[in-house]
C-alpha cells in the first residue's frame, strides 16, 4: 500500500489486481477497482494512478460488511470507532434492535432506561451514567447529536420500542399495562415524526429473556397487536403516506405459528417490511423449519419477511474477570467476589479455600454443571488459539475430566486460573442457542434459504458475557474455509448474504456491491491468513469499564466512502462514517438499469 504523490491523479484510490468478489452472488473475477468522491467509480483493467494505491494481488475485494443487528446506541455518543465490528470489515451498523435505547427519553427516565439497557444488554450502569451526554429528548434530537459526530462506520439507527412506551405511558408502560387507544395514536405520531427524521426502522422484544437489571421484563414483552399495528401504521404514514422504515422484532414465539401470523397481519397491514431472530432453541429444535416455511409463504404472498440467523451458537463466556463463572453462586466465592483479580486468584490457588468452594454446592439450581442445558458435558475451555466454535463433546470440561478421573469443577476452575492468557484470564464457553444438536448443519439450511441474512452479532452489547461482534469473519474462516463438520458455503454466496442482502433487508441500497456507482465501503482480505483471534478482556470504556473485544488477523484493509480506516488491523485517522437519515437509494444510472 503507499500514496502517490498528489499532482494529477485520475482517482483518489484504486485497488490494484485484487479478486473481487462482488456481492451480487455472481463467480469471483480478477480486476481493479478504482474510486472516486467516495464512490466506486469503475471496475476493471484501471488505467491512470491514485492518490492512494493498494496491491491487492493474491487478496480478495469484497464490499464492506453491513450488520444490521448491533447496540451501539449508547457507545456512538461517545466514541467514534464501533468496534468490535470494525475490526471485522464492517462498514455499516444497524443499533435500536431489541426494543431498547435512550431516545425518547425524558430526564426523569435516564436512569430507568440505562438500567433496562444494563439488564438486557450487560451493559454496566456506571458506564452509561458516565458515557450518555442526554444532550436529547425526542428521537430526532438524539439524531441530531450522533449527526454531529464522525465514525470508523456508518450508522443507522431505529425507534427502540421500549423507550418509547416508557416516554408515552410513564410507569403504566414499564408495567406493561395495555396501550390505550390514545397511548397507541401517539406512538403512533412519534414513529411517523422518527422516520421522517431518518431513523432506519423500529425495533421490539418479544421474549422474557430480556430483563431490566431490577429482573423486570422488558416493557414491550406483552405489548399487543392493535399497539405494533398502530406503529406500524405511523411509519406507513411517514413522508406524505409514502411509507419509511423496517420492523424488528426478536420474540420467543411459544406459539410460533400464532406469533408470526400476528406478525403477518401486521405487515399486511402496515407494508412494512419485517425481520426477526430465528435461533435453533433447544426446547424446541426443529421450531426453526416452521419458521422458513411461514416465510416462504409469506414471500409467495409478496410480503417482505426474513429472518436474522446468527452463524454460530449463541452462548456465554464466563470467567473470573467476566460477568459470570461457573462459581459465582458458590457461598466461598461470593465471599472474594468484590476483591482485585489478583487476590482472588491468590485465594483461589490457596489449597484450603479451593478444597472448601469445592465442597460446597451452588446456591442457584441453574448454576453452571447443574441444569441440563448447562451441564459439563456443554461447557468447553477457550485458550489462545482460534476459537473452534462448531467444537465436539469429546473437547468438553466433562470429557477432560472423566479422562483424568477428577471432578470437571475442578477442570473448570483450573482453566480459568491458568488457561487462555493465565493469571486468572481463562474462559469458558457455553452454547446455548443454535447448538441442541452438536452440530450448526441446521445453520447451513437456513443459510441457504432466500429469506434469511445472517445478523444478531449484537455488536456493542453483552460486554462481560459474550463477544459476537466477530460473525462476520467468522462467517468467512468457518463457513467458506475451515469447516470440516459438515457441507460449507460457497465465497460468493457467503459475502452477497453478508454485504448485499442484509443492506437490502433494512433499505440500503446504495451499498453493498462492488459496482460502478455504489458507495465505496470496501474490504481488501488476505484470505489465506484471515483468522479470527481468542476473546480478551479490556479495560476501555468509560470509567474504566470492562468489555469482551475479539480482534482478527488478515484484514488488509477497511474502506469507508473511499478513505481506509484500518490498516491491518490498525485503526488511521481517517472517520469518514456519518449517521444514515433513512434507507439509501441505489445509484441513478443502476437504478435506471
Amino acid at each position: 500500500m503507499e500514496k502517490a504523490p498528489n499532482k494529477e491523479k485520475a482517482w483518489d484510490l484504486v485497488i490494484r489486481g485484487g479478486t473481487v468478489i462482488d456481492g451480487t452472488g455472481a463467480q469471483a473475477f480478477d480486476a481493479d477497482v478504482a474510486v472516486k468522491d467516495g464512490v466506486i467509480a469503475a471496475v476493471g483493467r484501471i488505467a491512470g494512478s491514485g492518490v492512494e494505491e493498494i496491491d491487492a494481488r493474491g487478496q480478495m475485494v469484497t464490499p464492506g460488511f453491513v450488520d444490521i443487528h448491533t447496540h451501539y446506541d449508547g457507545q456512538a455518543t461517545w466514541d467514534g470507532r464501533m468496534q468490535p465490528s470494525s475490526w471485522h470489515g464492517v462498514t455499516t451498523v444497524v443499533m435500536g434492535n431489541c426494543g431498547v435505547g435512550f431516545a425518547p427519553c425524558r430526564p426523569e427516565d435516564h436512569d430507568r432506561l440505562i438500567q433496562l439497557m444494563e439488564g438486557v444488554e450487560d451493559i454496566p450502569f456506571p458506564v452509561l451514567s458516565e458515557g450518555l451526554p442526554w444532550n436529547w429528548e425526542s428521537y430526532p434530537e438524539y439524531l441530531d447529536a450522533l449527526a454531529a459526530r464522525r465514525f470508523d462506520v456508518d450508522i443507522g439507527s431505529q425507534l427502540p420500542h421500549a423507550a418509547l412506551r416508557v416516554y408515552v405511558m410513564g410507569q403504566r408502560g414499564v408495567d406493561r399495562e395495555p396501550a390505550t387507544e390514545a397511548d397507541i395514536h401517539a406512538m403512533a405520531a412519534i414513529a411517523k415524526r422518527s422516520m421522517e427524521a431518518g431513523a432506519l426502522g423500529f425495533g421490539t422484544s418479544r421474549t422474557l429473556n430480556h430483563r431490566s437489571s431490577d429482573g423486570s421484563p422488558i416493557a414491550t414483552l406483552t405489548a399487543g397487536e392493535d399497539e405494533l399495528t398502530g406503529i406500524a401504521l405511523g411509519m406507513a404514514a411517514a413522508n406524505n403516506g409514502a411509507g419509511r422504515g423496517v420492523l424488528q422484532v426478536v420474540s420467543d414465539f411459544n406459539d410460533p405459528a400464532e406469533e408470526f401470523a400476528m406478525l403477518r397481519r401486521v405487515v399486511e397491514r402496515s407494508g412494512r417490511p419485517l425481520s426477526f431472530s430465528l435461533l435453533q432453541s433447544p426446547r424446541d429444535p426443529t421450531q426453526w423449519q416452521d419458521m422458513l416455511r411461514y416465510m416462504s409463504d409469506a414471500k409467495a404472498a409478496g410480503l417482505q419477511m426474513r429472518a436474522q440467523v446468527a452463524t454460530r451458537p449463541v452462548g456465554v463466556l464466563f470467567g473470573l474477570e467476566l460477568t459470570a463463572n461457573p462459581f459465582s453462586t458458590y457461598p466461598a466465592y461470593r465471599e472474594i467476589a468484590k476483591l482485585p483479580l489478583s487476590e482472588r486468584v491468590a485465594r483461589l490457588r490457596d489449597p484450603d479455600f479451593r478444597a472448601t468452594l469445592l465442597a460446597q454446592e451452588p446456591d442457584s439450581g441453574r448454576a453452571p454443571g447443574l441444569s441440563p442445558a448447562r451441564a459439563w458435558d456443554r461447557i468447553y475451555p477457550m485458550g489462545l488459539e482460534s476459537p473452534d466454535y462448531e467444537i465436539t463433546q469429546d473437547r468438553s470440561i466433562a470429557a477432560i475430566a472423566a479422562g483424568r478421573a477428577v471432578d470437571p469443577r475442578a477442570v473448570a476452575l483450573d482453566h480459568m486460573l491458568d488457561g487462555g492468557a493465565g493469571d486468572g484470564r481463562g474462559i469458558l464457553y457455553l452454547p446455548l442457542l443454535n447448538y441442541a444438536d452438536g452440530n450448526l448443519d441446521h445453520v447451513h439450511t437456513m443459510l441457504g434459504h432466500d429469506c434469511v441474512v445472517p445478523g444478531l452479532s449484537d455488536g456493542g452489547a453483552h460486554v462481560g458475557m459474550i463477544c459476537d461482534g466477530s460473525f462476520p469473519t467468522t462467517n468467512i474462516v468457518h463457513w467458506t474455509r475451515d469447516r470440516t463438520r459438515g457441507p460449507r458455503l460457497s465465497l460468493e454466496r457467503m459475502i452477497k448474504g453478508q454485504c448485499r442482502d442484509t443492506a437490502e433487508t433494512v433499505g440500503l441500497f446504495d451499498r453493498g456491491l462492488v459496482q460502478a456507482g455504489y458507495r465505496a465501503d470496501l474490504n481488501v482480505i488476505d484470505y489465506d491468513r484471515l483468522t479470527l483471534m481468542a476473546p480478551q478482556v479490556a479495560y476501555d470504556l468509560p470509567t474504566g469499564g470492562r468489555r469482551l473485544i475479539q480482534r482478527a488477523q488478515g484484514y488488509t484493509a477497511t474502506i469507508v466512502a473511499g478513505q481506509t480506516t484500518y490498516r491491518d488491523g490498525a485503526p488511521t485517522d481517517a472517520l469518514p462514517g456519518r449517521l444514515l437519515r433513512g434507507a439509501q437509494s441505489a445509484p441513478q444510472r443502476m437504478a435506471a438499469e
